[in-house]
């Protein structure tokens, strides 16, 4: 499910690449690999799912949901392929663990209460719900799911500007960088590639049907670190901007896209993914932000939109 852009397609590249037979539903065509089939819909149009997936639901080994962010979009994943698959692999978030004093935070650590109506906590929280279905339904008919709590991911054809694009164009044009307080949160990253060929792995692996894994990379940095790897990607020296942090706090939208730069830094413990599967990260920060950049330099930049109007706002008034 999905499979047109970021982890998606870089998914369907490494199945392909893997010699799988691959198909995608999504709802935006893009170019893919020689002999994966695209089928058109939107999920998330009433009715549309069941209308293209039904007739195919006998012919898949395994589902991987990319686009499912709440449980109604579960639901009839669950009824059309219960029974049918040999593995169900969900992509969650890291965003679903609450704040912790210890770290590294590893599965067991607590996620946010189902119930919690905090809109600044949806996005996990949805997730958490969302986990929590499909344990139910493993624990009813046998579902052989794997969850993957995905870290902040870096690399080409990011869905958001405010990721690398962002900062890559505001130190190709000489602006500064808005850093709250003194930037030395930790964040911790992975290449998008690296969580494609961390899914691929999965395949065939009787040890991680019912587990938990947290994906992110084997190196962390600080919000000052990845701005200085992003500006070397570039081949220049950031400009940087301390924002005080209060300041920081109030600015909507955030002066830095990671939400650890305001709340806390976070290290995320990957010791189960490396021990269940058979993978380790290819990218480091340095050469992830460098695969980044070039893709982004080489005709990536056109694809965005960029406003700085939030930055300028913050510098006059920081005079």
């Amino acid at each position: 499910m999905g499979g047109n852009r970021y982890i998606g397609l870089c998914l369907v590249n490494e199945l392909a690449r893997n010699g799988h037979e691959v198909t995608v539903m999504n709802s935006h065509d893009v170019p893919l690999p020689t002999g994966v089939r695209r089928l058109h819909g939107d999920r998330q149009q009433p009715g549309v799912l069941r209308a293209v997936l039904e007739p195919h639901r006998d012919e898949f080994d395994a589902v991987f949901d990319n686009t499912a962010y709440e449980v109604k979009d579960l639901e009839p994943m669950v009824e059309m392929f219960a029974g049918r698959l040999q593995h169900f692999v969900f992509t969650s978030s890291s965003a679903v663990y609450r704040r912790s004093f210890v770290q590294p935070v590893r599965e067991t650590f607590r996620t946010h209460d189902p119930a919690d109506p905090d809109p600044r906590k949806s996005y996990g929280v949805n997730k958490v719900q969302c986990e929590q279905y499909l344990r139910w339904v493993r624990a009813e008919n046998g579902l052989p799911a794997t969850i993957l709590r995905v870290s902040h991911t870096l690399g080409p054809r990011s869905p958001v500007v405010t990721r690398d694009p962002i900062f890559f164009r505001r130190l190709e044009l000489g602006r500064p960088i808005l850093v709250p307080g003194d930037g030395f949160a930790f964040v911790h990253l992975i290449h998008v590639n690296d969580v494609a060929r961390l899914m691929v792995a999965l395949l065939g692996n009787p040890v991680v049907v019912g587990e938990t894994y947290t994906v992110a990379g084997t190196e962390v940095t600080s919000i000052l670190g990845a701005v200085e790897m992003m500006a070397r990607a570039v081949g220049v020296r950031p400009e940087i901007v301390h924002v005080p942090m209060d300041r920081a706090r109030r600015c909507q939208p955030p002066l830095i896209h990671w939400g650890e730069a305001v709340t806390g830094g976070v290290v995320l413990g990957v010791d189960k993914a490396l021990r269940d599967i058979d993978w380790v990260p290819e990218f480091g920060l340095e050469s992830g932000y460098q695969d980044s950049y070039d893709w982004f330099a080489a005709g990536g930049r056109d694809l965005y939109q960029y406003d700085f109007a939030g930055d300028d706002d913050v510098l006059a008034e920081m005079g």
